[in-house]
């Protein structure tokens, strides 16, 4: 993740701005909220979001798009400590990765088994309808 400019750091961000920088709906950053994920400042009921709320987003999103539950994205989140320059956060993210990529290659697997069954099914489908045909 890149590190905020200096300035950054005190900025704040509205809902509508996330929801349009990361293309979420404010329904998604409030389910977030609901779920612990990440933690706005309220002012009546606004929702104001800090940088850690959005680097935590964007941490969000990205666990999602790689296939990650809410649960072990929430996991992951919660071994950040500047203390140790997130160095268990990154470890935890290692071996879920890695977990993760062995998952994705059985489905590859399984999905190129699948298209061959079915290229297979089409062949034998076609040679039928042929046959078929042929005899009317």
């Amino acid at each position: 993740m890149e590190t905020p400019h200096p300035k950054d750091l005190h900025r704040t961000y509205s809902i509508r701005q996330l929801s349009k920088e990361f293309d979420v709906t404010a329904r998604a950053l409030r389910f977030y909220e609901d779920k612990g994920l990440i933690h706005p400042e309220r002012k009546g009921q606004t929702r104001i979001y800090s940088p850690r709320d959005r680097a935590r987003l964007q941490l969000i999103l990205r666990g999602k798009r790689l296939g990650f539950s809410l649960v072990e994205i929430h996991e992951i989140l919660d071994l950040y400590t500047p203390k140790d320059h997130g160095v268990a956060q990154m470890r935890a993210t290692l071996v879920k990765y890695r977990n993760q990529i062995e998952t994705l290659k059985r489905q590859r697997e399984d999905i190129d088994a699948a298209i061959k069954d079915m290229q297979d099914g089409c062949v034998w489908l076609e040679t039928q309808i042929d046959e078929l045909e042929a005899q009317s």
